[in-house]
């Protein structure tokens, strides 16, 4: 958007508004204000708004329209609905045929012309007009919320727009380049704010941003699940790119390598941590910025959605002085969230915790937290080494990865450290299996590891439009489940808009713990391979995944369906 900024200058300048002497003084008073150039004019009282409006328009050759001139019709105004308005600033004013005439605040936010065209299937044309009319026609509309199936995703959002975005830089010095590349790219800049924020409100752990021949994509993962909204126009990939690359600090002139960065932002008055992953595909860069609310994490290990019995293992076991608690599960299972809620229920001025991670992802008051840098040597085998040297009383590892990590983690365990860790694998019992790979001695897991647990993360069932069923005998046995359940009222997902007519609204936590009694440690000893060590378990008192996941379902807290899509038998 540079050539329009530079147009917009000519004009003033042509229109003898202002001078080129001037542009120093209002470059200036701008920097120093934080504010726009074209503010910039206004607040040095070179000349009112209204006039400004209407001479840019002039120029460029757009209408320039007064609201207050006209009455407008609701019927015109139904065609878009109140927070489509609200949020572009636009206004419809006439429909002609097949062509809507909108209002503009910014009739150059190509944006917020696509999003009204696809809406509304008519072509588009636009016209200026001031903000304070837009403000003054919002405020007689009033509030009005639409209640159609298809602005669900709008009541679900929370009352605050972009406004309220504001990048919080991390260091307080400004990189030089950082404004141009910003100016370049005023749309997508409107872009990458509207994602974001869309982002944090849906409560989303990751975006995605896809681009294929003809188009974009945005998905957010929604308790875990990809959900595809409506996206901006295919042109604007390449700048909200590089918009994305400036906010994470990166190379925005590499296109052929991966590159990732972090940036934080100030959103709805809490501040929130993005990591960037960005990789070269077929038909440009794809980016993946993983969302890091603190404000919506729960770091409470009573509010996890354990039930009481595994509730009481898990805090028996990290209650002991030394020893290894492993948590296992895929990626996106909860694990980082369980160990953190356990670090805040074990944590005291007395101990001295510190963690090593990668990457940290939220900082822990009075906790001491090391973020791991492979690229300077830093890797858990290294920092392991030397957080040893500091005499801690509690260690957390992110993950295990490699044998020389687990190798000191075991040694950590048997010298009165008690050890906090993940491992990617599908099951507890499973767990064992993987450190033996690994090339951990059978001996030395029974003599370090505690409790092993293995957990997933289940949709639960909104509550507002959740259906009921009886499960039959036939069902039952179709289902593979146990016969006590027959006759049992669950539920099914059926979708409105409270849940995006998804039918589920949050998630909660399914587990199963696997404490290592006589009788475990000796079949580990043995050699036992994990079915056996599995029904050993059992036998000792664990409930599987699948059956935590079931008892939750007969309570109504989710659905069969879900049980059956995220655990295995």
């Amino acid at each position: 958007m540079a050539w329009l900024k530079e147009e917009l200058v000519n004009i003033l300048i042509k229109e003898e508004i202002i001078s080129r002497a001037d542009i120093p003084k209002i470059v200036g008073y701008a920097r120093e204000k934080n504010i726009d150039f074209f503010d910039a004019i206004i607040q040095l009282n070179i000349v009112e708004k209204e006039m400004l409006t209407m001479v840019l328009a002039k120029g460029l050759g757009v209408p320039f329209f007064k609201l207050s001139r006209l009455k407008l019709s609701s019927e015109i105004l139904e065609l878009i609905p109140i927070d489509v308005i609200k949020r572009y600033r636009v206004v419809p004013i006439s429909l002609v045929k097949d062509v809507l005439t909108l209002a503009m605040v910014d009739p150059w936010n190509y944006i917020a012309v696509d999003d009204v065209r696809l809406r509304t299937g008519k072509q588009v044309a636009v016209c200026l007009t001031s903000e304070e009319e837009v403000k003054e026609l919002i405020g007689k509309l009033g509030e009005e919320e639409d209640e159609n199936s298809a602005e669900a995703l709008q009541g679900l959002l929370e009352d605050f727009g972009e406004e309220d975005i504001e990048l919080v830089p991390e260091k307080k010095e400004e990189e030089e380049g950082v404004e141009n590349v910003e100016l370049q790219m005023a749309p997508a800049v409107r872009a990458v704010n509207k994602i974001v924020e869309t982002g944090v409100k849906l409560k989303a752990s990751d975006i995605f941003i896809e681009p294929f021949e003809k188009h974009m994509r945005v998905r957010y993962r929604v308790d875990g699940i990809l959900q595809e909204v409506e996206s901006p126009p295919r042109y604007l990939h390449e700048a909200i790119i590089s918009r994305i690359k400036v906010l994470g600090r990166m190379d925005i002139s590499e296109h052929r390598l991966p590159q990732d960065g972090k940036f934080r932002m100030k959103i709805g008055g809490r501040i929130v941590d993005f990591r960037i992953s960005i990789v070269p595909s077929a038909f440009g860069e794809k980016a993946c910025l993983r969302i890091l609310d603190k404000g919506a994490v729960m770091l409470d290990l009573d509010n996890l959605g354990f039930y009481p019995d595994t509730l009481e293992k898990i805090k028996r076991a990290v209650r002991r002085p030394h020893g290894m608690f492993i948590v296992t599960g895929p990626t996106g299972s909860g694990k980082s969230t369980t160990l953190y809620s356990v670090l805040r229920y074990i944590d005291a001025p007395e101990k001295n915790i510190i963690t090593v991670e990668d990457p940290v992802e939220y900082q822990l008051r009075g906790i001491n937290q090391v973020q791991v840098n492979h690229e300077v040597g830093l890797t858990f085998a290294s920092a392991l080494r030397s957080i040893l040297r500091q005499d801690p009383d509690i260690i957390l590892i992110g993950e295990i990865r490699d044998h020389e990590t687990m190798d000191i983690a075991i040694k950590a365990a048997l010298t009165g450290h008690l050890v906090l860790t993940t491992l990617h694998t599908n099951t507890a019992p499973g767990a064992v299996v993987r450190m033996v790979n690994m090339g951990v001695e059978p001996f030395l897991i029974t003599a370090s590891v505690i409790g092993i647990m293995g957990q997933r993360l289940l949709r639960k069932l909104c509550e507002n439009c959740k259906e009921p069923y009886t499960l039959t005998e036939e069902m039952a046995e179709r289902l593979r489940i146990n016969k006590e359940y027959v006759g049992t009222t669950f539920y099914r997902p059926k979708g409105c808009n409270k849940c995006l007519q998804i039918g589920y609204k949050g998630r909660t936590n399914v587990a199963e713990i696997m404490i290592l009694t006589p009788k475990i440690r000796e079949l580990i000893a043995k050699g036992a391979e994990e079915p056996e060590i599995r029904e050993a378990a059992v036998a000792e008192g664990m409930r599987t995944m699948r059956e935590d996941a079931i008892k939750k379902a007969a309570e109504g807290i989710t659905s069969l369906e879900e049980v059956f899509r995220v655990t295995a038998k």
